[in-house]
């Protein structure tokens, strides 16, 4: 195999004319990949895009940059970083082999206990899309080594974990977002972070609703109608600016104007509004949610 003898590339359905027509000493056909030693006119990249299941490498060129390298192969530059380990996009020299993946997304090499399942949640993509893409018959047709193209995915950074400051003994835990309290006790989170800065908490249908931090009641709809979306929903006003918002309640026990302290109980747990069963929307307007 004349290409990177590390890499392991997705098996491919051969084409009786892979070249179709164009100079055998700048495309050169290696088992499965394309391999490219120099630049693709538009004839030839309309080529090979046609090979849709196809691996290329590229062969780095002076003045050279990411994005055209990228926009040659009518893909993405993240897609060229993720599928070569590159930290930044200047990362690239004359001379350097990159790996092309034939559409925009992730390269996945299967490692022991991954499941396709398990390998589209990480990287955001679609299960039936990774069946369909890789020609695979089930989710349970894939083997140690493997490699998988994820249509559409994405490799998700996670930004560094900040230590947040203890509160001093003694002093008031204030209405800053890192000092909010959980408004719904006992609930499980079923959606993470979504619309305005909210996440979802569930409980049981009624259960106490409480302020996460002393403030003033701004907003108090109790009338059971669609409000947005929100249905019955209260929002509280903090001292710092901030302010928090409880929607889809199946009571209020608060109207507009109350001054209410951290954990003073101001509803119960409903289904109204835009909602498919029964639970609390919690959102932080200005700061963090911590939920």
């Amino acid at each position: 195999m004349n290409g990177p003898s590390d890499v392991s590339l997705l098996s491919a359905e051969q084409n009786p004319d892979p070249l179709g027509g164009r100079d055998e000493a700048n495309l050169i056909i290696d088992e499965n990949a394309i391999i490219s030693n120099g630049p693709i006119d538009e004839d030839e990249m309309g080529s090979q895009t046609a090979h849709s299941d196809e691996i290329s490498v590229y062969t780095v060129r002076e003045g050279d940059s990411l994005s055209q390298v990228a926009q040659m192969f009518g893909v993405t530059s993240n897609t060229i970083l993720w599928a070569n380990d590159l930290k930044k996009k200047t990362d690239i020299t004359p001379g350097q082999s990159l790996l092309i993946l034939p559409i925009a997304g992730v390269r996945h090499v299967v490692k022991k206990g991954d499941t396709v399942q398990a390998i589209a949640k990480k990287y955001e993509g679609d299960v039936d899309e990774i069946l369909s893409y890789n020609q695979l018959a089930s989710a349970t047709d894939i083997s140690t080594g493997d490699t998988l193209i994820i249509p559409g995915g994405e490799v998700r950074v996670e930004a560094p974990k900040k230590v947040a400051a203890k509160a001093k003994k003694g002093t008031s835990t204030g209405s800053g977002s890192t000092g909010l309290i959980n408004p719904a006790p006992g609930s499980v989170k079923s959606q993470g972070i979504h619309g305005n800065n909210g996440v979802d908490l569930a409980a049981a249908m009624g259960s106490t609703i409480r302020a996460a931090a002393a403030g003033q009641v701004i907003v108090a709809k109790g009338d059971g109608g669609w409000n947005g979306g929100y249905g019955n929903y209260i929002v509280i006003k903090h001292k710092n600016g901030t302010q928090t918002l409880y929607a889809h309640l199946s009571s209020l026990s608060v109207a507009v104007g109350d001054v209410v302290d951290q954990s003073e109980t101001i509803g119960g747990m409903g289904n109204s509004g835009k909602s498919t069963g029964t639970h609390l929307h919690f959102e932080v307007r200005g700061g963090r949610n911590p939920f």
